[in-house]
């Protein structure tokens, strides 16, 4: 599977600003890392579709994405809640819908992503369900 590395900037200055000021709809995820256990924090942007909430992978194959398959209960925090979701991995036949939800309300942030990226099987997408107590 394929993936955009991101450069520096955005790694080590943006995606911080991002987290910290919920910039352009973003949330926090945090994420179990799969060596050491250690907390992992991304902001992401997630979309509804049909009652649904989903993560999606711009990116394509990412640390965070081999840590969510790894260890599935995640942690989606914004400025005014945190919440714990289960995430379930979407099969590539069923992500294009979302992908398109999620191009669609992402705007042109993500359009480069996709155009390098161009086929749904790069794009991993996780649909969350609020995990039980």
């Amino acid at each position: 599977m394929a993936y955009l590395k991101p450069p520096w900037f955005t790694a080590k200055i943006f995606n911080r600003i991002a987290m910290a000021t919920g910039i352009s709809n973003t949330e926090t995820l945090t994420v179990t890392k799969r060596g050491s256990g250690e907390q992992q924090h991304i902001p992401v942007v997630t979309v509804d579709v049909g009652g649904t909430r989903y993560l999606v992978s711009t990116r394509g194959e990412s640390q965070w994405v081999k840590n969510v398959r790894a260890r599935p209960t995640v942690t989606l925090t914004s400025k005014s809640r945190a919440a714990t979701y289960e995430a379930r991995e979407l099969p590539v036949t069923q992500r294009q819908p979302i992908l398109t939800e999620y191009q669609r309300k992402a705007g042109r942030a993500v359009d480069g992503y996709f155009r390098k990226l161009p086929d749904p099987a790069d794009h991993p997408v996780f649909a969350l369900a609020v995990a039980e107590p």
